[in-house]
């Protein structure tokens, strides 16, 4: 059923729930009787938190329009921009508990 809500596949599901089981926020029980299930942590943790368990960190120090180090001294004419908005997405990221984030606002 997981692996129908999240669309993926369930020889895929242990590596997309993995990342998740190393941080406690999912336990993971093996057998005919087993499965997944959330952890008293994982009420405490946005839909940020689940993105970069997952996906890797958000702020990285890569130059958006270069795909290199930012140097800081000679930016691009995006950082600002791109600074500002990604502040912006991940405050509001932060804001969404990620134990409810599937559902419907």
């Amino acid at each position: 059923a997981l692996s129908s809500a999240i669309g993926t596949t369930t020889s895929f599901l242990p590596q997309v729930v993995a990342p998740l089981i190393d941080r406690g926020w999912i336990a993971s029980e093996r057998g005919p009787g087993g499965g997944y299930s959330l952890t008293v942590a994982s009420l405490d943790i946005s839909l940020f938190d689940v993105l970069e368990a997952t996906e890797g960190p958000t702020v990285n120090g890569r130059c958006v329009l270069r795909d290199q180090p930012c140097p800081g001294d000679e930016s691009c004419p995006a950082h600002v921009v791109w600074t500002d908005a990604r502040e912006v997405l991940i405050d509001g990221l932060r804001k969404i508990p990620a134990v409810n984030a599937g559902e419907r606002q």
